[in-house]
């Protein structure tokens, strides 16, 4: 095991992460910043990279840009390998999650840019590093998905069709980097709680805090796992939905409350 997956069982070095200024990204920045590693962080907010820089001296490269360009990101991928060289892993954890109803015409808008950020960011944030590793023989590519895009939910149908995509997606990349020495690592994280869960207006089961999720998914990442739901509970309960029957699924969540609409 140690052969195949070469760097990836040793304590990861340098990282890249998306979304790295508020949320599941900070607090995964902070956990492997904690553990000796160098972080370049991606987020559209540079104050809060700043301050991220600040709390880890010489330990952060803070890249403020928007992971829909892919200029922007290409330029960043450069500089940072320029100086640490090919990252161990690269995180792509950028995300946002907006209520969404087909009804409304100018949802339309909201649609675009949820499925841009959410599996068009993710490609994007990958791209620039998958040669590299590929010539490198190592290296992980993780891609924060969610249990949301299991089965669609209501109300949130931009949100779960990102996420269904990004499952799908994360897995075609795994199948074409098979044997390359560069493992996909598909998360499917339930409940967190940050910003983007604040609003929600329904129960939300095996609720974990950022720090612990962060925690939860780094001992993924290290164990060499393909994919994954954090926390595992909540496997159990997507594996459930999905054995639901149509007519059962729908009679039960037709009345579901919504995550309020959002517009940009």
């Amino acid at each position: 095991m140690a052969n195949r997956l070469g760097r990836q069982n040793t304590p990861a070095k340098s990282l890249v992460i998306s979304g790295a200024s508020s949320g599941l990204g900070l607090a995964l920045a902070r956990h492997y910043l904690e553990r000796g590693a160098t972080v370049a962080a991606f987020a559209r907010r540079g104050e809060l990279l700043q301050a991220l820089s600040t709390e880890f001296p010489g330990k952060v490269f803070c890249y403020t840009l928007d992971v829909r360009d892919a200029a922007a990101i290409r330029n960043a991928a450069a500089d940072f390998m320029s100086h640490a060289g090919v990252p161990d892993i690269v995180i792509a954890n950028a995300g946002v999650s907006i209520g969404t109803l087909t009804r409304y015409a100018e949802d339309n808008d909201v649609f675009r840019h949820v499925m841009d950020i959410n599996v068009m960011g993710m490609v994007q944030t990958f791209q620039p590093f998958v040669e590299a590793m590929r010539e490198a023989k190592c290296g992980s590519l993780v891609g924060i998905a969610s249990v949301a895009g299991f089965r669609g939910l209501p109300g949130a149908g931009a949100y779960s069709a990102s996420k269904a995509a990004a499952i799908s997606y994360l897995e075609s990349l795994r199948v074409d980097l098979h044997g390359s020495g560069v493992r996909v690592v598909t998360i499917c994280p339930g409940y967190i709680r940050t910003p983007m869960t604040d609003i929600n207006p329904y129960p939300m089961p095996f609720m974990l805090e950022a720090d612990e999720a962060a925690r939860r998914i780094a001992r993924v990442i290290d164990c060499g796992s393909s994919f994954a739901v954090v926390p595992w509970q909540m496997g159990l309960v997507g594996r459930a939905l999905k054995l639901l029957p149509n007519w059962l699924y729908d009679r039960l969540f037709a009345n579901a409350p919504h995550k309020p609409r959002g517009s940009l």
